[in-house]
């Protein structure tokens, strides 16, 4: 089986990104790895930050060699703006959507074989005119996918959510039947075919405290969750809830499974970052194509000054491979 290829996309250009991408040059990894940059831009970074290393630029449809150390390959993009670590330009917005879409269709045409992204920052993409909501929503358009979901993941924890960025007063509203089913069947699917789990064992959080207590807290467990349950379970599914979400993430509840799907992004979220924040791995499921992305957004105030930690973003590169691999197996077999 040969190495996955793997496309690295530097983000906000004033933000950490450029820093931990810099960083990939003194780290071990099995596979094809190509970084989206201004060349011009890592150089001086790199200098700025007293990293040593060689970047090849490589030519228009030239793929990366085998990653190694001490080496890193750029696919060169040009910035429209002189960069300035931690400070943003709105000028260069353009440059990070370009990117992301290069990364995008470059996977979908089975150039690479996954898309790992460095944080970018929203609001500058916006400030330019360009409707940008996140990573997620953007390459759930560029592909047609109409349903994706979050999901973080520690090497102990990993956690998928129904609704992900909405005020609480409307996630009951949000969490229908047909999305609950939804986000369901896409979990099982993608813990079977990129993950390499047989029967993948989801641990379902209710939306209320005590899992609504009978109805006494709330009915939405009632009402929508469990009979959804009820009739993925008679296909198949390994199921386990609706359960109390307090306890549900105790030590002896999560030996039960091997994902918790959690209603909602501050169910869940707080108690995986506690546990693994900085190498926890932010994973978009339902794409046609495989995207790992760091735990952590620009950090403007560490850009340029050695600081940053790479960490997460080694980590969303060992996973992408671990994700290749098992998918690619698992395409022999298919």
């Amino acid at each position: 089986m040969t190495a996955p290829r793997l496309l690295i996309t530097s983000g906000e250009p004033a933000g950490i990104g450029i820093d931990i991408c810099l960083q990939l040059a003194n780290k071990a990894c099995h596979a094809h790895i190509a970084v989206l940059a201004d060349p011009d831009v890592m150089q001086q970074r790199a200098q700025q930050l007293g990293i040593q290393l060689t970047l090849h630029c490589l030519a228009k449809d030239e793929l990366p060699p085998l990653h190694q150390q001490g080496h890193l390959c750029i696919i060169p993009l040009p910035v429209a703006a002189p960069v300035v670590a931690g400070k943003l330009d709105v000028k260069n917005a353009a440059y990070v959507v370009k990117m992301l879409d290069y990364a995008g269709k470059a996977c979908i045409a089975q150039h690479y074989d996954a898309v790992v992204t460095a944080p970018v920052q929203k609001g500058i993409i916006n400030d330019a005119g360009v409707a940008f909501s996140g990573h997620t929503e953007f390459f759930a358009e560029l592909t047609n996918t109409q349903q994706v979901v979050m999901l973080l993941s520690t090497p102990q924890l990993n956690v998928a959510l129904v609704t992900t960025h909405l005020p609480l007063r409307d996630i009951s509203d949000a969490i229908t039947p047909e999305r609950l089913e939804r986000v369901i069947r896409i979990v099982h699917h993608d813990f079977m075919h990129k993950f390499g789990l047989a029967s993948p064992r989801i641990l379902v959080c209710g939306l209320n405290p005590h899992a609504g207590e009978d109805g006494h807290l709330g009915r939405e467990e009632i009402e929508v969750i469990n009979p959804v349950l009820e009739k993925l379970r008679d296909e198949g599914m390994q199921l386990i809830g609706a359960e109390p979400a307090d306890t549900l993430f105790t030590p002896q509840s999560l030996a039960r499974g091997d994902v918790v799907l959690s209603m909602y992004h501050d169910q869940g979220l707080p108690v995986l970052k506690q546990q693994g924040f900085g190498e926890a791995v932010n994973i978009t499921l339902g794409l046609p194509i495989i995207r790992t992305s760091v735990d952590h957004g620009t950090a403007l105030s560490l850009a340029g000054t050695g600081k940053a930690s790479g960490e997460s973003l080694y980590c969303a590169i060992q996973s992408a491979i671990s994700m290749v691999e098992v998918h690619k197996k698992n395409s022999l077999y298919t």
